[in-house]
């Protein structure tokens, strides 16, 4: 099985982050969000924005932001149309690949998760940002007044063995 199309990319090379930082805000046009609405199985994304700093850390980059979308969704109650707001905080090392020991290996396990690996020492902030929007989606979407009521039983056929008893008093 092929893996899905990354739709949206925002590649930061390293020497292209200034040692004071640096601060983006970003902004998803309508194609990418129309991409990115398939590839997280949602009905459409009319907003979606990231903040994010960016700061050395060690030999690569760390990015701490925000991502935040509305998300059209259906309601898994009443079928309904209803949106949802996604706000994601991101926290994530950008790490060159290893190839020994150094002190790299030391600055990346501090974080709790293993490093995003820099590519050419590019970082893709969109790859990143997609994967916690698509995270932070609500697999199973309510409308805020949105109540499941249990069907009715009917009386006494309520019990699997009713059509079975009704059987058995029409033999006698």
């Amino acid at each position: 099985m092929s893996k899905p199309a990354q739709p949206w990319h925002i590649p930061v090379r390293l020497e292209d982050v200034p040692e004071i930082g640096l601060h983006l805000d970003l902004i998803a046009d309508a194609r990418v969000r129309a991409a990115l609405a398939a590839l997280a199985g949602v009905r459409d994304i009319p907003r979606l924005e990231a903040a994010v700093d960016l700061n050395r850390h060690g030999s690569g980059l760390r990015a701490i932001g925000r991502v935040s979308a509305t998300v059209g969704q259906t309601c898994v109650v009443t079928l309904e149309s209803t949106e949802n707001l996604v706000d994601e905080p991101i926290d994530v090392i950008f790490a060159p690949p290893q190839t020994n020991e150094s002190a790299d290996r030391n600055v990346a396990l501090e974080a709790d998760d293993p490093p995003e690996l820099l590519s050419d020492g590019v970082a893709d902030l969109g790859a990143v940002m997609t994967e916690f929007l698509i995270l932070g989606i609500d697999r199973y979407p309510r409308k805020p007044d949105a109540r499941f009521a249990p069907p009715v039983e009917e009386g006494p056929q309520a019990s699997p063995f009713a059509a079975l008893a009704k059987l058995k008093d029409a033999r006698n």
